[in-house]
């Protein structure tokens, strides 16, 4: 009997995966880390302009996401749907550090043709914390 027990909570240790999920609070907590002192403060105002501005080329933020950073967006090749991208309208968004890393580097070198500084970073998703869904 003690041995079916011990097989039972195994297995179920195996099947509950552990969550990580932070606030987007947090996030940007982790990129003011990331930035040290170098930072001059993060900006909202500064973070809209970095959304809504065409970077190097014919892409921005906005592009995919639309202007309304609380509506759904659609992906400007594949036609794909985006969910929203402030955490007011989504609650899944910037919860995941794992995924948040995944996404800045893959959004800013599509958009920049490099990766987004702490700075950059940290103002956007300072302006994307005042968006109201």
């Amino acid at each position: 009997m003690n041995r079916t027990i011990v097989m039972v909570t195994i297995i179920s240790g195996l099947l509950v995966r552990p969550v990580f999920a932070q606030t987007p609070v947090e996030i940007l907590a982790s990129i003011q880390k990331e930035a040290g002192s170098g930072a001059k403060g993060f900006s909202a105002a500064r973070g809209e302009t970095f959304f809504k501005t065409k970077q190097g080329g014919d892409m921005s933020c906005s592009s995919c996401h639309t202007d309304n950073p609380a509506a759904t967006g659609k992906h400007a090749k594949t036609g794909k749907a985006i969910n929203p991208l402030a955490p007011s309208a989504n609650a899944e968004r910037f919860t995941d550090p794992a995924k948040v890393d995944k996404w800045f580097k893959r959004n800013c070198n599509d958009v920049l043709a490099r990766v987004c500084t702490p700075q950059e970073k940290g103002d956007f998703l300072t302006y994307l914390l005042t968006i109201r869904g």
